[in-house]
Formats: C-alpha cells, sequence, structure tokens
C-alpha cells in the first residue's frame, strides 16, 4: 500500500496573483535560458555574472511579493482562526529565506 500525506497545504490563489508570479516566473525562465545561450555561445565570464546577478534580483523580487501576499492571506486567515502554529511556520520560512 502507498504510503500517501494527504497533509499538503495549497493554496487558491486570485487571478491577479497568480497572473503577476507566473509573469515574474516566466520572465526568470527567459533570463535564465538567456544565459544558457552565453554560455554555449562563450561569452565573457563578467557579461554572464552580470545576468546571472539579474535573476538574483528577479528571484529575490519574486520572494518579495509572494512572502507579501502570503502573510496577508495565509498567514492573517490563519491567525484570525487561531491557528497561532502559523506565526512559527512563517519563523522557520523566514529563517530559510535569510541564510
Amino acid at each position: 500500500m502507498e504510503n500517501k500525506c494527504e497533509c499538503k497545504k495549497t493554496k487558491k490563489r486570485s487571478d491577479s496573483e497568480y497572473t503577476s508570479l507566473v509573469n515574474r516566473l516566466n520572465r526568470i525562465e527567459g533570463q535564465v535560458r538567456g544565459i544558457k545561450k552565453m554560455v554555449e555561445s562563450d561569452a565573457y565570464c563578467t557579461d554572464i555574472l552580470v545576468q546571472v546577478s539579474a535573476i538574483t534580483a528577479a528571484l529575490n523580487a519574486f520572494n518579495r511579493e509572494l512572502l507579501a501576499n502570503h502573510v496577508k492571506t495565509c498567514v492573517a486567515d490563519d491567525i484570525r482562526n487561531g491557528k497561532d502554529e502559523t506565526i512559527d511556520e512563517l519563523v522557520q520560512t523566514l529563517q530559510k529565506l535569510m541564510k
């Protein structure tokens, strides 16, 4: 018998949140493909590093948007419903993000 965890959390996002996040990820994906092409075409190291830095900034912006949405919706709703363990989960998430 397969041992399946039924405890995974999910979140239904608004259309605007979904669109914004997916658009950001599509741009990041395009940037990563661009760096791959740069490596394949023997681009200069510094030029590649600058593009990697741009991707890092884009991922950080994605994280900030997702985190803000998470706090405004999931965390706030859970606290209103008496689920204080969500605060511990948020603290653990923030610690992971700050490594």
